[in-house]
């Protein structure tokens, strides 16, 4: 086990001490103590105690502290109070290092049953597939990658899902500049075909609609025909889309994300699942039919406080929410499932990604969930608020649909420039529209060259394969860090240099922290015997990197239970400048008796373990070179 040990074992001699001494139970918080001079574990027990018992917190503080020290218990070394009103207590290090090393050497290490296997859904990526994911896309995918490895890890039952819009607008619009704006479905040697549909033909043709009102009414016709999906046009519109959709997963691939499955938005449209939501929401008054203003004819659903959003216009052609309702409810598993499913491809780590098809020549399988988290940004808050709303309704269950909402990446003046668009010193705002992005490949593609420029001048050795693994390795450690190390709601400026240096909080500099850690150990005679006590182990060095170690359960629950993966990203960095400050102060190979080496050995060996299981929850690898 770990520091868990001991807060539960603080937060039950609490409660059987106030039972003792008759005082109410309260909600106490146990935590890690904000400063070292308070010890290692703070409790505010007294501040929630004081109104009731009429006194002050540092009265019972030292009431509570004295019978404490009756029975310290395993894990409690020393109890105090402080004068603002805390308890405060120091850990037994002596048993607590015995308990965590021991355990963080066990495979499982970090494993905390917080979902006990609920089948929860996460739908991330969704780009249409008309286009090259860029780095913008790559937020969303990051965000929605690491959220399902977090709550995998936390024991939910996790079913990731990606939904292909590829009857929509800008699929009409590349279908539109291949069979009437002149442009070949074959794209330029050496470009990869998502690239030539997204830069070339839908830039070119979005401009072209300006100055060609016939292009215009060719859309119009496209778009329907998509959604009927009989004709020439739409079949040739699914190889178009799929072609696309196999270039954008390959990158993602690229990216270390993979899905248990795709939903084709134009199986939905075909499916008459939207009929049967229609219908219950009528039948709820949840839409109404308007018979007057500017919505007069139209299906809307009503606002208290925004305008009313209408789902089916008076002409019959339903919007795009009309679209989005009756997936979030298959999602819940609220509708009975049209859909067969077949295999897709085996994906870079062995796992089957399904399809769905409404040809019933397929499996029945079952992708739905008892939660759902739909990771989109939070431009489309509003949109998404309605249909949380209308889940909430369906399903009688107010958290059953949860919106996981993001804020927007721009590039850095410095890092726009590099990748040819002079900015003029300015951060870059991407628009796939107007053609202003820069593709994920393109950034891998440069973070990969840098990095490897630096692994072979760090390692003239290795040869040319190893190189070019730890280059991807890190390139990829880059991107994914800087996409998840803050908070969902606050914009990310993403800068080439800054991402890949190996000094302050970048993947780079935390993957680094790990080769060291495996070159010590490779440079060890001996391997680590866990078959001690570790009662050596005094520093604060070598404490502090225990403590660390120890709380990697504790970051999972609340990482899991927040749907944050910056509390993750940040353990991973506080974790690696602990280990850093023991590395730059502690003999490990050449210390002065032959146990202390084996139990710093020891040390080195968990904490190169506990940060490899934390990086792969962030999809990161941990190279042994760098």
């Amino acid at each position: 086990m770990t520091l868990r040990l001991l807060f539960d074992e603080i937060r039950s001699s609490l409660k059987q001490i106030s039972d003792e001494l008759n005082y109410p139970q309260v909600d106490f918080e146990v935590s890690e103590a904000s400063r070292s001079e308070f010890g290692d574990v703070s409790c505010n027990i007294t501040f929630l105690l004081a109104k009731n018992l009429k006194k002050r917190p540092f009265e019972i503080a030292e009431i509570i502290s004295k019978e404490y020290r009756k029975n310290t218990g395993k894990f409690v070394k020393e109890v105090t109070a402080h004068p603002s009103g805390y308890v405060n207590f120091v850990a037994n290090f002596v048993e607590l290092n015995n308990s965590t090393i021991k355990s963080a050497a066990q495979k499982k290490y970090g494993d905390i049953n917080v979902g006990k296997n609920l089948k929860i859904v996460v739908e991330h990526t969704s780009v249409n597939p008309n286009k090259a994911l860029h780095v913008g896309h790559v937020r969303n995918i990051i965000i929605g990658d690491t959220i399902s490895r977090i709550l995998h890890k936390a024991q939910y039952d996790v079913r990731v899902l990606n939904y292909v819009d590829d009857s929509g607008l800008q699929v009409a619009d590349i279908i539109v500049g291949f069979k009437y704006g002149g442009f070949s479905p074959e794209p330029p040697k050496d470009q990869k075909f998502d690239h030539y549909c997204g830069d070339v033909v839908y830039v070119n043709v979005t401009e072209k609609y300006e100055t060609d009102p016939n292009l215009v009414e060719k859309r119009t016709q496209v778009l329907k025909e998509l959604e009927e999906g009989t004709s020439e046009i739409a079949k040739f519109a699914n190889e178009i889309t799929r072609k696309v959709l196999d270039e954008q997963l390959k990158t993602c691939w690229r990216l270390e994300v993979t899905y248990d499955c795709l939903n084709f938005e134009s199986q939905i449209v075909r499916s008459n699942l939207w009929k049967t939501v229609f219908e219950k929401m009528k039948l709820m008054g949840i839409v109404y039919l308007e018979k007057e203003g500017k919505n007069e004819g139209c299906w809307v659903i009503k606002s208290a406080d925004e305008e009313d959003k209408v789902l089916i216009r008076s002409n019959g052609v339903a919007t795009y929410i009309a679209k989005d309702i009756p997936y979030a409810a298959w999602k819940l598993g609220m509708l009975e499932d049209p859909f067969y499913y077949k295999k897709y491809a085996e994906q870079i780590n062995g796992r089957v990604l399904w399809e769905t098809t409404l040809e019933k020549t397929g499996n029945k399988l079952d992708f739905t969930g008892e939660k759902v988290i739909t990771v989109i940004d939070s431009r489309q808050s509003r949109l998404q608020k309605i249909i949380t709303k209308i889940m909430s309704d369906f399903k009688s269950q107010a958290e059953a649909y949860f919106h996981l909402g993001y804020e927007s990446v721009t590039l850095s003046g410095e890092t726009a420039k590099t990748l040819g668009v002079d900015t003029v010193g300015k951060q870059m705002q991407m628009s796939g529209r107007k053609g202003i992005y820069v593709n994920a490949d393109y950034i891998l593609d440069i973070l990969g060259v840098k990095t490897y420029e630096e692994a072979k001048k760090r390692n003239p050795e290795l040869d040319e394969l190893s190189l070019v693994k730890i280059s991807e390795q890190v390139a990829v450690g880059a991107l994914r860090y800087a996409m998840i190390k803050q908070d969902l709601d606050k914009k990310i400026t993403f800068d080439l240099t800054e991402s890949l240096s190996l000094e302050g909080d970048t993947g780079p500099y935390i993957q680094y922290a790990y080769a060291r850690a495996a070159r010590i150990l490779e440079k060890a005679e001996d391997e680590p015997q866990f078959d001690v006590s570790f009662t050596d182990l005094v520093t604060k060095y070598e404490l502090n990197l225990v403590k660390a170690i120890g709380k990697f359960d504790i970051q999972i629950e609340d990482a899991a239970k927040n749907l944050s993966p910056k509390i993750i990203a940040r353990y991973c960095y506080d974790l690696a400048v602990t280990f850093n400050a023991f590395y730059e102060h502690v003999k490990v190979l050449t210390a002065e008796h032959k146990s202390l080496i084996n139990e710093r050995l020891c040390i080195v060996y968990c904490f190169k373990e506990t940060l490899a299981k934390a990086l792969d929850l962030l999809g990161i690898s941990s190279p042994f070179r760098m």
